[in-house]
This record gives C-alpha cells, sequence and structure tokens, in this order.
C-alpha cells in the first residue's frame, strides 16, 4: 500500500465530503435533526435499551420508515450490543445502524462506521447530514477502499456486516469497486477484534447451493456458503435468529427487484472470536 493510500485511510472526526447519490437526493425532511449527547436518554425509561435507541427522537423519518422491515432493536439485542461497546460498522453506507448503534453504546462506548469511495457516492448526502455538526460524538468515520482495511489489533467487541456480505463478491471496478479478497478481508476482521469478539452478520439469502457469483448478480450469498467462509476464517458459530426470514421470498430475483426489495428473505447469524 502506498504512503498516499495509508494516509487516506483515518479515523475522521468529522463527517466525510460526499457526492450526489446513485438513487436520487434525499428529501429535506428527511434530514436527521441536530440532538445532544443524552439525546439517547429522551425517552422513557421503562423502556427496553434498545427500544430506547429506535424511538429516539432525533432519528429521522426516513430511517423510522425502515424499522419495521429491519427490526433494528432485536438484531442488535441478539448481537449483544450494551453500553460501553465499541463497535465496527462495516460498509456502513449511509449509517442507519451507525446512529442507532451509537444510541446503545452510550458516551461510554464508541462506534467506528467504516466506507469507501463506491458507498460514499452511492449514499450522497445521506451521510453528510446523519453526522453534520457533531450530531453523533461517539461515531468515527473510518475510510478505506477494498482491499486496503487495517485495523489494530483487539479493538473492537463487535463487528457488524449488516446486508453487505453478499459484497466480497460484487465487482464494478469502473464505479470503485474492485474484487475483494475475502480471506483477507476476514482475517484483518479477525486481527481487529477481541478475543471473544462478537462478528455479526446479516444479508440476503440466495438459494442453497447458489455460488459465490450471487452476490455480483443477485446481491445475495446462501447462508451456509457464508458460514463455512467464516468459520474457516477462525471464527466459532454460536446461533442464527428467525425475526428477518420471509420465506415469500422469490430468491431467484435480484435483491433490488421492485417486487421483492427491502423485503427480501434474510438471515441473522453470530459468531464469535474464540478466546
Amino acid at each position: 500500500m502506498t504512503d498516499k493510500n495509508r494516509k487516506r485511510q483515518v479515523l475522521l472526526a468529522a463527517c466525510i465530503p460526499l457526492l450526489i447519490a446513485a438513487c436520487g437526493p434525499r428529501e429535506a425532511d428527511n434530514q436527521p435533526a441536530a440532538m445532544s449527547d443524552g439525546a439517547a436518554m429522551s425517552v422513557s425509561a421503562d423502556e427496553s435499551l434498545y427500544s430506547q435507541a429506535v424511538n429516539n427522537s432525533a432519528r429521522s423519518e426516513n430511517d423510522r420508515q425502515r424499522d419495521p422491515l429491519r427490526k433494528p432493536g432485536e438484531v442488535m439485542q441478539f448481537f449483544g450490543i450494551e453500553p460501553g461497546t465499541r463497535v465496527l460498522d462495516m460498509f456502513s453506507g449511509g449509517g442507519y445502524y451507525s446512529e442507532l448503534l451509537s444510541y446503545v453504546v452510550g458516551q461510554s462506548g464508541s462506534v467506528v462506521a467504516h466506507t469507501n469511495t463506491a458507498y460514499t457516492n452511492f449514499v450522497g448526502d445521506e451521510a453528510t447530514n446523519r453526522y453534520a455538526n457533531g450530531r453523533l460524538p461517539n461515531v468515527e468515520i473510518l475510510q478505506a477502499e477494498n482491499n486496503e482495511l487495517l485495523l489494530p489489533a483487539d479493538e473492537f467487541d463487535t463487528v457488524l456486516l449488516v446486508l453487505t456480505y453478499h459484497d466480497i463478491y460484487y465487482i464494478d471496478p469502473e464505479n470503485g469497486w474492485p474484487k475483494i479478497d475475502g480471506p483477507a478481508l476476514l482475517a484483518e476482521l479477525y486481527k481487529g477484534m477481541k478475543s471473544g469478539a462478537v462478528l455479526g452478520v446479516v444479508d440476503h439469502v440466495a438459494l442453497p447451493g447458489a455460488p459465490q457469483e450471487a452476490g455480483n448478480t443477485l446481491h445475495r450469498i446462501d447462508p451456509a456458503l457464508a458460514r463455512a467462509e467464516i468459520e474457516e476464517a477462525g471464527f466459532v458459530f454460536e446461533d442464527e435468529a428467525e425475526m428477518l426470514r420471509n420465506p415469500d421470498d422469490d430468491h431467484a430475483k435480484p435483491m433490488g427487484d421492485p417486487s421483492i426489495r427491502g423485503k427480501t428473505d434474510r438471515f441473522v447469524m453470530r459468531f464469535r472470536k474464540p478466546g
């Protein structure tokens, strides 16, 4: 890696500059409102930690509309996110999960929201608005291109790959997405996690036996394939949750097909680094 590329991979305290989204600009009324450090505690004390995060009044309406199908409270609880946790949100995109995680981990924890040029261009101003004016002070941005991720050893309590594991097999070099070295990426994540840390994976289900190429053509992955690869990297499979399964999904269609977009059958798996 050149010195120039190493300099690009830094933790930024401010938000990264973004281009116009490939899917179109977000409406102004969907922009997140500014918040104080104590915003995560602005709801009723009788709600669970995860409900507090989901119901936080600082969240945008655009994010709230995604909640019923994503069930983020249940997902975060399944992965064991807690106050004080240090979390890496890989390929965080517009930051939907990074914001929710920031509320759960609180001021004693922190979130590193990873992104790259391709995602930056795709999400447009969504991330800019989310991190503007320091509204999520416990979130840091990590800019690292494909195959250039470098993590400190034994850094993270949890690493999440939400709807992005299949991107290991996506290839579009003309738009900034060269082929990823999957084993090297998993090895880097393994190195960066503490002993006993959790790797949480959520992704669109492909048909059993679907080849790796389904990640490129359908933006889906066979759960058995993903599990085998992650276990081969040294992680131990711990459990799987069913809260995002949808048996009515036509698994032969790309996840972005209008008939199923946002409603795909999804697996939720929890792995752990031994220790």
